[in-house]
């Protein structure tokens, strides 16, 4: 028995099937025996993925409140309450919870992807045990153990192919490969070769959909390729959202600024001869105002409600925070297949006799489509309708229709054969029923080639399709124009050179043939050539325009696929992704770097080919060195740990597995590129409600500090009590500041390049608009306080005007602070939730002011005409002075 350090480096790929099976103490003919299966299975452990210990969802739920932030948001809780207003306290107590249960909702369902990971292990494996077939549960398998392997199984383990009789494994969970692979027990690959291309070896994780095979186990459990993803998925950490960084410096500084102010208000109240108690108690309350205790909730609204939006653009998100990160990206990188490909082969073009070239438009299995020659439409002449006719009947796929949406029943290739011969008004249904199928030789990955017979009016006929030269190396004749001719070496080289122009453009090229056979003895020799078909995986037609956006928004692009090189190449060329001086890196290439390499050239890379799930993570890490905010798509198995890994990991919703999909922060339900950038909008719109709230909230607060700062150095009485500081906090905190949280979007959005993480929350210019605005709230209500007690006003009396118009000022602000570049009269109420919540603002405003019960416990006095004009000109001064500092900003941005 080989020991387990011996065991595990060894690269199965590279060695011939007996030198594996000798490697591995192992005998094809009878297998293991139970007790050696026994001793094996001790030293190796169970075929199965091994989960990391895990927090408890008890523990889970409590880190959640070691958020600096939750923490400030509980002691204001604790400070209203103290004072006395309950209703507030337990409003943000609510809050609290609320974000708790949310942080503790997304980490538990993220958790869950190694769950789901397990949940794919195959439950049932044939095994060859003391020379009998037996099934044992996959996880009993050892190595060494001998399985077999038909259609339709999954591959219960890794194993290196003793037999393999055309045998097709799907290995997109873990490759990306958008194709069966077909496999050769025969071959021996280099050292070095990718997962993708060890065509020798079958996969734990991956399914049969072809064929029939035996193998012996060379890998189980967490040794296994899926093992590794597995274990890469566990140590990857996700990365905490600018947005969480920028909340979290914040609420750090209001702690600070908390405790700064609670000691000045105690310093100037005692040296203006307050009651220590008196100056605490008032200190207090100040804090408190400046503690924005909505934010979590505006923040989650905003989110929420982005959720909402980018769901009817078939994006669905289920970490909050990734919709902020959205907006940040600054580069997608994407998968190929099913993302920016429809996942659905297409016949693009067709070569005919005598050199002629067809284009087929449409794509994926809807039978819409017609034929051109050099752009101009070209009729379905006899010898293509006869090129169809054989691809078709000669093929096993079937075209099915379900609520309005074309699917395929079959292999691929033959379905794009089968919707070609639609688009000629060729039917396969009312084909097979006209020339009945007697008798074929079955595709195998020895003869590359599916040759079937038919009983026709004319005799029976042999159709036949396959590779190009094997299909063309059994034809002696061509079909011609002007009937049936010799094939010459001329008219060969004429075949061959279209075949290598269509390989060369990334098609996978299919010849076609029929001969009148009597019998399959003599169907393939003689035959008659009737063309090539050449088809590919197209781009979606929507795929391109998003690319497009994605350039005018000043997002990069990546391809990063397991596909072909040459596929992929073709196909980001088309699309528009390969940019002059862009690269088309190779995994292989990839792995000889080092990650300083990498690093130096990873911004010059356009397309990644044959990658495995340690080169995405690779390649993920190297961009975010850059500093680049990473989305990254995926739908296998192998995508899990990069999507972990990115600021924001994209899942298929159609083809994804629940790995990727758990994985993921968000997923596309219609698997289409167009929605990432659909996505992309919202989440800068989101951010964009995000940052107007907090420049208007802090502005209002500065405003209020600054009142009483002003009001004590210049020795006056305090023009606001406690209480009114509490309920001017909450009218700018409450429903107007909830309100820009659903601010439509301003124009323009996506013509912008996305911000840089790197920078604060608040820019320059969002900063001198802030201070501004503060300053002015500030200087304007003193000065009117100021006016107030030299004119002779009642003490009751000034103090409310001022507390009215510090309340009607912040309300104005609300609009000023829509938009800090455009002008406050560009669409001023388009946000019909803001005029409603400015109005409702007004109305409970009036109830404090005339409600005798209210004015008692605001101490506010009732008001004449005169007084409210007088608060409401103090209020709208505060316009005039945003747009003139907009208008500054503007110009020195132009002028930068």
């Amino acid at each position: 028995m080989p020991d387990k350090d011996h065991l595990s480096p060894r690269l199965w790929h590279a060695l011939t099937s007996a030198n594996a099976i000798a490697e591995l103490a192992s005998n094809p003919a009878t297998g293991l025996s139970d007790s050696e299966a026994r001793a094996r299975l001790l030293l190796y452990g169970q075929n199965e993925l091994v989960a990391a210990a895990r927090l408890s969802w008890l523990a889970l739920f409590f880190r959640q409140f070691k958020n600096a932030f939750i923490i400030i948001l509980l002691v204001a809780a604790i400070v209203s309450g103290a004072l006395g207003h309950g209703i507030e306290a337990m409003a943000i107590f609510i809050i609290v919870f609320l974000a708790a249960l949310l942080g503790f909702v997304q980490e538990w369902r993220a958790e869950r992807a190694l769950q789901a990971l397990q949940e794919m292990s195959a439950p049932l494996a044939l095994v060859l045990r003391d020379g009998v077939e037996r099934e044992i549960p996959a996880r009993e398998l050892v190595p060494g153990d001998i399985i077999f392997l038909a259609t339709g199984d999954r591959i219960p383990a890794d194993a290196r192919l003793i037999d393999a009789i055309n045998l097709k494994i799907e290995e997109a969970p873990l490759t990306g490969e958008s194709i069966a692979i077909e496999k050769n027990s025969a071959m021996i690959y280099k050292d070095n070769a990718v997962v993708g291309d060890r065509r020798n070896m079958v996969f734990a994780g991956t399914s049969a959909t072809y064929g029939r095979g035996r193998a012996i186990v060379t890998a189980t459990g967490m040794k296994t390729e899926f093992g590794k993803i597995a274990g890469l998925l566990e140590s990857v950490k996700r990365e905490i959202t600018p947005l969480q960084k920028n909340l979290n410096k914040i609420g750090a500084t209001f702690t600070k600024i908390a405790l700064i102010i609670i000691a000045v208000i105690i310093i100037l109240g005692l040296w203006r001869g307050q009651p220590f108690l008196a100056a605490l108690v008032f200190g207090i309350a100040l804090a408190v105002a400046v503690v924005p205790e909505a934010l979590p909730a505006v923040v989650t609204i905003s989110l929420a409600i982005g959720v909402q939006r980018m769901a009817k653009r078939h994006a669905l998100v289920r970490y909050l925070p990734a919709v902020e990160t959205l907006g940040g990206t600054t580069i997608i990188c994407s998968d190929k297949t099913g993302t920016l490909t429809k996942d659905e082969m297409t016949v693009r073009k067709i070569f005919l006799e005598d050199g002629i070239v067809l284009d087929v438009t449409g794509s994926g299995y809807d039978p819409q489509g017609e034929f051109l020659s050099n752009n101009a439409s070209y009729p379905v002449s006899d010898n293509l309708r006869l090129l169809l006719q054989a691809a078709a009947l000669s093929s096993d796929a079937r075209l099915i229709k379900t609520d309005g949406v074309w699917d395929l029943k079959g292999d691929p290739t033959e379905a794009a054969l089968v919707v070609a011969a639609e688009k000629a008004g060729l039917k396969k249904d009312l084909l097979d029923a006209k020339f009945v199928r007697v008798g074929e030789i079955p595709f195998s990955s020895e003869t590359k080639r599916m040759t079937t017979l038919h009983q026709t009016p004319n005799g029976t006929v042999a159709y036949g399709k396959g590779a190009a030269e094997i299909i063309l190396a059994s034809c002696t004749r061509y079909q011609s124009a002007d009937g049936i001719k010799p094939l010459t070496e001329s008219a060969r080289e004429i075949i061959l050179k279209a075949t290598h122009l269509f390989a060369e453009q990334a098609l996978r090229v299919m010849g076609v043939a029929y001969v009148q056979a009597t019998d399959l003895a003599l169907a393939e020799r003689d035959m008659i050539f009737l063309g090539l078909a050449g088809m590919i995986d197209p781009p979606r037609a929507e795929a391109k325009t998003a690319i497009a956006n994605c350039k005018q928004a000043g997002i990069k692009l990546m391809m990063i696929t397991g596909d072909h090189p040459v596929t992929a190449e073709a196909i980001a060329r088309e699309l528009g992704m390969l940019l002059p001086g862009g690269r088309v890196l190779t995994g292989q290439e990839l792995g000889a770097m080092n990650d300083a390499q990498l690093d130096e050239e990873i911004e010059s890379i356009s397309v990644c080919a044959r990658v495995s799930p340690e080169h995405k993570l690779r390649i993920i890490s190297a961009l975010q060195k850059r500093g680049h905010v990473v989305a990254m798509t995926g739908d296998g198995v192998n995508d899990a740990p990069a999507l972990k890994k990115a600021d924001i990991g994209i899942a298929m919703g159609i083809t994804g597995t629940d790995v990727t999909k758990e994985a993921a922060a968000m997923t596309l339900m219609d698997d289409n590129f167009a929605s990432i950038v659909a996505a992309v909008e919202e989440g800068r719109v989101i951010f964009n409600n995000i940052k107007k709230f907090l420049v208007y909230l802090l502005s209002s607060n500065l405003g209020e500090i600054g009142l009483i700062v002003l009001a004590s150095v210049f020795g006056l009485p305090l023009p606001l009590t406690a209480v009114q500081i509490l309920y001017v906090n909450l009218a700018s905190d409450g429903l107007p500041a909830l309100a820009l949280a659903v601010d439509p979007p301003e124009p323009g959005v996506m013509l912008h390049p996305p911000r840089k993480i790197s920078n604060h929350l608040f820019s320059r210019s969002l900063f001198a608009l802030m201070i501004t605005g503060g300053a002015w709230v500030a200087s304007a209500n003193i000065a009117l306080y100021i006016f107030m007690i030299k004119s002779d006003f009642s003490m009751a009396r000034a103090t409310t005007i001022v507390f009215v118009s510090l309340v009607l000022m912040q309300l104005v602000n609300t609009y000023c602070f829509r938009s800090d570049r455009n002008s406050v009269f560009v669409h001023p109420f388009t946000n019909h939730w803001l005029n409603r919540a400015i109005v409702l603002g007004v109305l409970l405003l009036s109830a404090v002011i005339y409600l005798p019960f209210l004015q008692v416990l605001f101490r506010t006095a009732a008001l004449s005409i005169f007084d409210w004009l007088l608060a409401l000109g103090t209020a709208i001064t505060v316009v005039p002075v945003l747009e003139l500092a907009k208008w500054l900003l503007r110009r020195r941005k132009k002028s930068a």
